[in-house]
């Protein structure tokens, strides 16, 4: 552990042991609204996905009876091809993020609001990217998701009082998004994010392996085929139906791809890939590495200072994830960029819920602003 982790992890604890975060006898579970954003930055993509975005909002158990209260807001982002109804319980998934909640609250935890869009497109994931294939994910996070989470309910609309986190996919959309957007917000913790650098090979890149499900995760692709293989490349592709039956790492290539170097003249998929005939295609792979947040930092280390904190973690057999976590962690402390750090025993997903109740949390309970003229 690294003196910036142990003395984030006090100073979690020193707000989990006050007085004011004693447990509940009277609490009840917080409700969750789904509703649907129009994002203006997603008309006309490319692929005919829908600009009209289904989100889950949940609300605290205190929202409906304190009609004057304000509150923080966790943006948290899913993965590639997840969705916003299994990690908020709807369908049976690794995580249930209002129970949690509910868990944690009533334990004497900080009400927040918690938002999730739903990014999975015809390619199984946004990758949070801005692309005319895909339409511009960054902007509709940043700008649009959060006019409309401050417009239609009672929150701090400060950038002090938001947060942004991210699981997989999700965590790369944090960092990514997180690192040009210090004012929206302030905090970020990237649960083991993925493609933090390019790998060209759909079978053991990072946007492959790093975002597989586990055989007890019970995820399932967007025709329901979990697992399914059709023995197709990237290459060999030529419809969407062909895309449903591909290998998660190719599925996960092309979304890369969709994201990363999308090519308007180039249907079905509108994009260029990594490789042509089998060889690598240097100008693709260059826009691919142009978007990796290990190649982004440096160039906003001064926004990445703005921040009040930032987290990075992954599970010690999520590889080859937990080793680019370890090279941010590098590039962060040479820049004297404060933030914590963590590499935790466990693999991609069988520690998430609880990391979510005991780290994610409570980081974000220590770090985001009040409202004014109230205490945490």
């Amino acid at each position: 552990m690294t003196n910036q982790t142990l003395c984030a992890s006090l100073s979690i604890a020193a707000v989990l042991l006050t007085p004011a975060a004693v447990p509940r006898a009277d609490s009840v579970k917080g409700t969750v609204d789904v509703v649907t954003v129009h994002g203006a930055s997603l008309e006309g993509n490319l692929a005919g996905d829908s600009p009209d975005r289904r989100v889950s909002v949940y609300l605290p158990p205190s929202y409906a009876a304190e009609k004057s209260r304000r509150y923080p807001v966790i943006y948290l982002l899913h993965g590639f091809t997840d969705t916003d109804e299994r990690w908020f319980g709807r369908v049976p998934h690794f995580i249930n993020v209002p129970a949690i909640a509910d868990s944690v609250i009533g334990a004497g935890g900080r009400d927040v609001i918690i938002v999730m869009p739903n990014a999975y497109t015809k390619f199984a994931g946004s990758m949070y990217s801005t692309s005319v294939v895909t339409g511009d994910w960054e902007r509709f996070v940043a700008a649009e998701l959060v006019a409309y989470t401050d417009g239609h309910y009672r929150t701090t609309a400060t950038a002090a009082s938001r947060g942004l986190a991210g699981h997989s996919m999700g965590g790369y959309g944090a960092l990514r998004i997180g690192m040009k957007h210090p004012d929206v917000f302030s905090a970020l913790y990237a649960l083991s994010p993925c493609c933090m650098i390019p790998n060209m090979n759909p079978q053991t890149s990072a946007r492959g392996r790093a975002a597989a499900p586990s055989p007890a995760d019970g995820r399932q692709g967007r025709a329901g085929g979990r697992g399914t293989d059709n023995g197709l490349t990237a290459e060999q592709l030529r419809s969407f139906d062909d895309l449903d039956g591909a290998s998660f790492g190719v599925k996960a290539q092309l979304a890369s791809a969709a994201a990363w170097s999308p090519n308007p003249k180039n249907p079905p998929f509108f994009v260029d890939l990594p490789t042509r005939n089998g060889e690598p295609n240097p100008l693709v792979i260059a826009r691919w590495a142009a978007n990796a947040p290990l190649a982004l930092a440096d160039q906003y280390i001064g926004n990445l200072k703005r921040m009040t904190a930032i987290a990075i973690d992954a599970g010690d057999m999520d590889e080859p994830i937990a080793t680019t976590v370890r090279t941010m962690h590098g590039i962060l402390d040479v820049y004297g960029v404060a933030h914590t750090f963590e590499i935790y025993e466990g693999n991609h997903v069988n520690h998430i819920s609880d990391r979510m109740s005991h780290q994610v949390l409570p980081f974000f309970a220590a770090h985001l602003a009040p409202p004014p003229g109230s205490s945490r």
